[in-house]
């Protein structure tokens, strides 16, 4: 493979249309992956988290929309702010068992409730009004410990 230095760089209107900067119709999903801090415990559990701890948290969440005219649906920045606002404002380097509504802060219930919030600000800036919506969140309690969280699943009611 031979590598070679464009020898000239696209320039908008003259190398490329703009009616052609997007490419297709089609629903995509963009992800992206945040860390927050935070202790809790956990009640009624004989083990280990019985006890106060604390877990670096990962968050990867993923969003569906479709491109505007330049062929971007949701900007990361967006996905940063709107998560900034509505969970690491109110979880990172905080006590769990106080910030959350009354449960127990396992993954299982916090991904619920992380999944709702979000989707409150996605309301909130008209995001979902324009065809985007959450697909899937995943939290990490550890690197190989997670729950997770479909839209399917947050959508239809299986409760027994």
């Amino acid at each position: 493979m031979e590598f070679e230095i464009p020898k000239k760089v696209q320039k908008i209107d003259e190398d490329i249309q703009r009616d052609k900067l997007k490419y297709h119709h089609k629903r995509v999903a963009v992800t992206k992956e945040f860390t927050f801090d935070a202790a809790h415990h956990l009640h009624c559990y004989e083990g280990k988290c019985k006890n106060l701890h604390g877990h670096t948290y990962r968050l990867v969440l993923t969003i569906s929309g479709f491109v505007d005219p330049v062929g971007i649906s949701m900007d990361f920045g967006d996905i940063k702010k709107i998560y900034k606002e509505a969970i690491e404002s109110r979880l990172d380097h905080r006590y769990l068992n106080d910030v959350m509504p009354p449960m127990n802060t396992t993954a299982e219930n916090m991904i619920v409730w992380i999944w709702e919030e979000f989707d409150k600000k996605l309301d909130q800036y008209q995001w979902k009004e324009k065809g985007f919506r959450l697909e899937e969140i995943v939290l990490y309690e550890t690197p190989t410990s997670y729950a997770t969280m479909k839209r399917e699943w947050m959508e239809h009611d299986e409760s027994l």
